[in-house]
């Protein structure tokens, strides 16, 4: 009896999906044997055998973090530190809003290493903190007014991030100034976890409680930028004691900023609440914040 060969037909779709993830694996390589190098011409630049701690820029979403990221990354001009980010983390996936599991966050952590620099929304678990406060890292954690973030979370989700699993929602309103108070009171209406701001902002308030990790507000390094920027290094000279002046670390952090670069930047500035928020938007943000505006440094003004 004739055996007959059976043939696997591929559907086009099949086909490109298996193109796109091999293009994507190959990427990914490339991007790590490319990061890697830069790590190995850093330690040559420096001549340096050392291995430094990883510098971990931690932050609450909208609230400064890719201005900190350029700050860290200005570390790499006095210090062996890589030139880029190893990479993102966030507690939420942002096309699902699926919310990761705690371990995941944990594995992140471990594939760090020395002289890297990351990123990340990251909560303030116990074992989170007992990695991060540790010799390993150089942490920091900045935050911002919540009125601020609720205004600029309106404008990301509406206009800049079309792939966001609120999106959709956000543009089915009919003017800002539903979006906004749906910003502050989160959704009910869904299975998809989004609280109130002060509910989204409690996982992270325990960072304010270690001495091992830096807070800073992001109205500090707008309004007093060396002051906060000299925190920042004396932060970090705490751990890696550098033959290098503190001005020209201050100016190497300095030269480091630049807004234009960052993806979801959109004004910078603070207080733009003021012009946002409307006597409703006042009201309902106290009767769902007032419990955690102190620690946060909100102040009526």
């Amino acid at each position: 009896m004739r055996r007959t060969k059976k043939v696997v037909k591929c559907s086009a779709p099949h086909l490109l999906n298996l193109w796109l993830n091999t293009c994507m694996a190959f990427k990914s390589k490339i991007r790590t044997w490319l990061y890697q190098t830069e790590k190995r011409i850093q330690k040559l630049r420096f001549k340096s055998q050392t291995d430094l701690p990883i510098l971990l820029g931690i932050s609450f979403p909208k609230s400064g973090t890719h201005l900190l990221d350029q700050i860290l990354l200005g570390f790499a001009n006095v210090a062996p530190y890589a030139k880029r980010l190893h990479s993102f983390y966030a507690e939420y996936e942002g096309e699902s809003g699926k919310k990761r599991e705690p371990q995941q966050a944990l594995t992140w952590l471990d594939s760090l290493q020395a002289n890297d620099v990351a990123s990340a929304h990251l909560f303030a678990r116990p074992q989170a903190i007992q990695k991060i406060c540790s010799p390993k890292f150089i942490p920091y954690f900045i935050f911002r007014d919540p009125r601020d973030v609720v205004v600029s979370h309106v404008f990301y989700v509406t206009d800049m991030e079309s792939k966001h699993v609120h999106h959709a929602y956000y543009q089915s309103l009919s003017n800002f100034d539903e979006r906004l108070k749906v910003s502050i009171l989160g959704r009910q209406d869904t299975d998809i976890e989004f609280p109130n701001i002060a509910e989204r902002f409690n996982p992270y308030l325990d960072w304010l409680h270690h001495k091992e990790v830096l807070s800073i507000h992001f109205e500090d390094l707008i309004n007093n930028r060396a002051e906060t920027l000299t925190r920042i290094i004396n932060h970090f000279l705490d751990k890696v004691p550098l033959h290098t002046s503190r001005q020209l670390i201050l100016d190497s952090l300095e030269s480091s900023i630049n807004p234009t670069k960052s993806p979801t930047f959109r004004s910078g500035k603070t207080g733009d609440w003021k012009k946002h928020f409307k006597a409703e938007h006042k009201d309902i943000f106290k009767k769902n914040c007032w419990r955690f505006t102190d620690k946060v440094r909100v102040r009526e003004r």
